[in-house]
């Protein structure tokens, strides 16, 4: 039997609320009952003589409390409670009062065991009668109640286990980005510090070698010319690779230059530009790799289209290296909504959902030793540069697709280049950096722009050598013993405001993309430096007039 729930305002008087079935095969016992509950303020009364009829009468009427006859004809009272008790519900109360003139002890204990709450002998006391009643009905009611508060108190508990589950999720989501985000920051400091060693000794490989160019190309053979030439190209693809390290955590920096980039076109270079890898190579192993664009015209984008161009790059080869049978790359350009989307789907090997969960991360490869990691985190860092996002669907043996939105620009006018000019009178430049000699060669390369220099290797020493001197630029180097290339320039615009000072350093372009330039800096320069980028940097620290007010 269903639990009901009838909206009555529960009192005291639960009789007045209560519905009673009368079962009994006298009619004059049914007339006496229905008088007596009438009397004490009962409306809801339905009687039967036959007991056939009591089951469906049960389930219609749906009463609260059932007077039930033992002996009677066709179906006696014993049967009538084992119908009532597979009619209702295990956890429901239905209270059974059974009205008999059988008195005997056995008679009583087998009605009670069948389902009989409460026995009642005839004849009947009438107050008995509904004192007894009104007990079993309040029992019902407050069943009911209990029920009622269980089933609230159970839908609260499923509601805040809910709350708690999701409020886990979150949390543990919460625990994987904060734990990414520290192993990317470490990472990046790792990066850092190789980054900022490395590019100490390419600045001498690369320095010194432009040095030697000159000379070499004069009095040597052209074998020794074109082995230095490889020297210093190695020393550049060198000083790539150690950007390229840096670029997954590198955040974007205020003062990067975006110019109006058009994807379709950008698609169209990469296409060709990688066309030795997939066309010519892959030819040369035996397989066949075919290359589609589905380019529309859209608009443009504010970007750099040469971190662009080796973001597709970077997709393709992997794209080609996930296809060692050969297969079809399908790059497509479209306009969507205010953004613009670029696609590259191929048919390779795919990936797991946890190769798609990680691969963007630093340092994980699926290629094993024939992969650094590097490639897609790079794609990564610069998608996120750009204000873009990726989105990546892959399915193991059929192939993947990467997706990257980014936002269209209104940008019409490209930003002036910086031009390339070079100071025409002589300075005297203070030089400082801890190893010997790289000051020699930032020395050898202000000498070769008609330049005099002094050399200094540590930072309160070039404090003191500014103060007895007179210097028109300061070039100092940022980690020093005693003083740092920060704590230098600060001292030195204290004794001398209007003197330049150029912070050439391994760290240049973590500290661009900190938010720019020291206060006390006037050009920050990212070892390796070139001959031409210390020649354009010297420009830049000089005002026109303070260009034109320096010693001839």
């Amino acid at each position: 039997m269903r639990v009901r729930k009838t909206g009555r305002c529960m009192t005291t008087d639960y009789l007045n609320q209560a519905r009673v079935l009368i079962v009994d095969d006298e009619p004059a016992n049914v007339r006496l009952l229905e008088r007596i509950l009438g009397l004490a303020g009962c409306r809801q009364v339905r009687s039967t003589t036959d007991s056939r009829q009591t089951l469906p009468l049960f389930l219609d009427f749906q009463p609260d409390v059932v007077l039930l006859d033992l002996n009677m004809p066709h179906v006696n009272g014993f049967a009538v409670l084992q119908q009532l008790k597979a009619a209702i519900q295990t956890e429901d109360y239905l209270p059974v009062l059974v009205l008999t003139a059988d008195i005997t002890v056995e008679t009583k204990r087998k009605a009670l065991a069948a389902g009989a709450k409460d026995f009642l002998t005839k004849p009947l006391d009438h107050t008995e009668v509904i004192l007894r009643i009104r007990n079993l009905v309040e029992n019902r009611f407050l069943h009911h109640s209990m029920q009622r508060s269980n089933l609230d108190l159970e839908r609260q508990v499923r509601e805040r286990t809910a709350q708690l589950e999701s409020t886990l999720r979150e949390l543990q989501n919460t625990q994987e980005q904060v734990i990414k985000q520290e192993r990317l920051r470490a990472l990046g400091m790792m990066a850092g510090g190789i980054a900022h060693d490395f590019n100490n000794a390419l600045t001498m490989m690369l320095g010194y070698g432009e040095l030697l160019h000159p000379w070499i190309e004069e009095r040597g053979t052209k074998r020794e010319i074109t082995y230095l030439d490889h020297m210093v190209s190695a020393a550049r693809d060198a000083s790539h690779v150690v950007s390229r390290l840096r670029e997954f955590y590198r955040p974007a920096e205020d003062n990067e230059i975006r110019l109006p980039v058009d994807l379709s076109e950008v698609v169209e270079r990469v296409v060709s530009m990688t066309s030795p890898k997939w066309k010519g190579k892959s030819r040369a192993d035996g397989v066949q790799i075919e290359v589609l664009a589905n380019l529309e015209k859209v608009p443009s984008i504010a970007g750099n289209a040469a971190e662009l161009r080796e973001v597709l790059t970077n997709l393709i080869f992997n794209a080609v290296d996930a296809m060692p049978k050969g297969g079809k790359i399908t790059l497509s350009t479209r306009q969507e909504g205010d953004g613009v989307t670029v696609s590259i789907q191929d048919s390779g090997i795919g990936m797991t959902p946890e190769e798609c969960e990680r691969c963007l991360e630093p340092f994980f490869t699926t290629k094993g030793d024939h992969g650094t990691g590097l490639g897609l985190a790079v794609v990564y860092g610069i998608v996120q540069r750009h204000q873009g996002t990726i989105e990546i669907s892959s399915e193991k043996h059929v192939g993947t697709t990467f997706t990257i939105h980014f936002p269209a620009t209104t940008i019409e006018a490209a930003a002036p280049a910086p031009k390339s000019e070079q100071i025409d009178c002589t300075l005297r430049v203070l030089v400082v950096d801890d190893q010997e000699i790289i000051c020699e060669l930032i020395a050898e390369y202000l000498h070769a722009d008609g330049h005099s220099t002094a050399c200094v290797h540590r930072g309160d020493d070039a404090l003191e050598q500014f103060r007895k001197g007179s210097f028109d630029l300061v070039v100092t180097d940022q980690s020093m013993p005693g003083m740092n290339g920060v704590q230098l320039a600060r001292a030195i615009k204290e004794i001398a405001p209007n003197t330049p000072v150029i912070l050439l350093t391994g760290f240049g372009d973590e500290m661009m993309a900190m938010g720019g330039n020291p206060s006390e800096v006037d050009v920050v320069l990212g070892k390796p430096t070139s001959h031409a980028d210390l020649r354009q940097a010297v420009f830049r620290a000089f005002e026109p007039t303070k260009a034109l007010a320096c010693v001839a």
